[in-house]
């Protein structure tokens, strides 16, 4: 009797084992389905998302034609405008009144801010398409400062606000692209000359390492909040104030200054309180490796 109830028992264990082995093996095989789809919605997804991504760099690219399309364009009209102005300001055809003068002033003012918004937009379109050319070469801080002098003294034209050249403090020969440092450092000096309504800026340059030349940009204009510190080099960005609304611009300069910088293997920041004046910095190697002058989709030429 009690080997009957024993196979009983073991029989019925049995049966147990094989229900869980079934109850398991279904829930495998669900699994495994539900695994399968979900891997299915996976490649679905990716294929979308790489769809999107080919629709964007084609509208980037389109973008990026655009504007150096119509930047060129516009160049030959601004370029006519400035000369007739300039023959009209050096009196050529005889003399102005005084009202035809200020017009003049007028109108060069605005064909050199027109300009400068037109060479935002085509570098903008260069540095997205990849095509930012990077000629290093060796070349004197001091040379580059009195190139920068001569450019900024017939538009420094506001008597109360003086802009000074520092001697450069242990700055030797530089192996970089001195036309991207001077552009940087001509959008920070318009900057300053914008914002500054009496005071001083100073343009100075010193070696920080035995590797690296801070230049630094120094002003006495309306300052910055430290809230914005962290826009103001993004693409199109413009303060609220009273006096940028009376300017114009596009809100690149501080941004593509950023990007040249980065291009030189550098970085720009900046130091400022709202009334109490702004301070730009940019840092660069001294000597520029040039396998940091051409990042990915960038080319050099030398």
């Amino acid at each position: 009797m009690n080997d009957v109830t024993g196979l009983d028992a073991q029989s019925a264990d049995g049966d147990k084992l094989e229900r869980a082995l079934a109850a398991a093996q279904s829930e495998l095989v669900a699994l495994r389905s539900e695994l399968e789809e979900t891997n299915r919605g996976v490649l679905a997804l990716y294929a979308e998302l790489d769809s999107q991504a080919d629709h964007l760099r084609q509208a980037t690219e389109l973008k990026s034609r655009f504007l150096a399309y119509m930047s060129h364009e516009f160049r030959t009209p601004i370029g006519a405008i400035q000369s007739i102005a300039r023959i009209l300001q050096d009196r050529v055809d005889g003399p102005l009144t005084e009202e035809q003068a200020k017009q003049v002033g007028f109108i060069q003012s605005t064909s050199a801010e027109f300009a400068e918004m037109v060479n935002d937009l085509l570098d903008l379109a260069k540095l997205e398409a990849g095509r930012i050319e990077v000629s290093p070469a060796w070349f004197e801080m001091v040379d580059l400062f009195s190139a920068l002098r001569g450019m900024f003294k017939p538009i420094a034209v506001n008597p109360d606000v003086t802009l000074i050249f520092e001697e450069p403090i242990d700055v030797p020969k530089l192996f970089s692209d001195d036309r991207k440092v001077a552009q940087i450092l001509r959008n920070f000096i318009s900057n300053a000359l914008k914002f500054t309504l009496r005071g001083e800026i100073r343009v100075s340059a010193k070696r920080v390492s035995e590797e690296s030349v801070q230049f630094a940009v120094c002003d006495t204009g309306i300052g910055i909040a430290p809230e914005f510190h962290h826009a103001i080099f993004q693409d199109y960005t413009q303060i609220d104030s009273p006096i940028q609304k009376r300017l114009r611009g596009t809100g690149l300069g501080l941004s593509l200054s950023k990007r040249l910088a980065q291009l030189l293997g550098g970085d720009v920041s900046v130091e400022s309180e709202s009334q109490k004046g702004s301070t730009f910095y940019v840092t660069i190697p001294i000597t520029l490796a040039l396998n940091t002058a051409a990042p990915t989709g960038q080319r050099t030429s030398s």
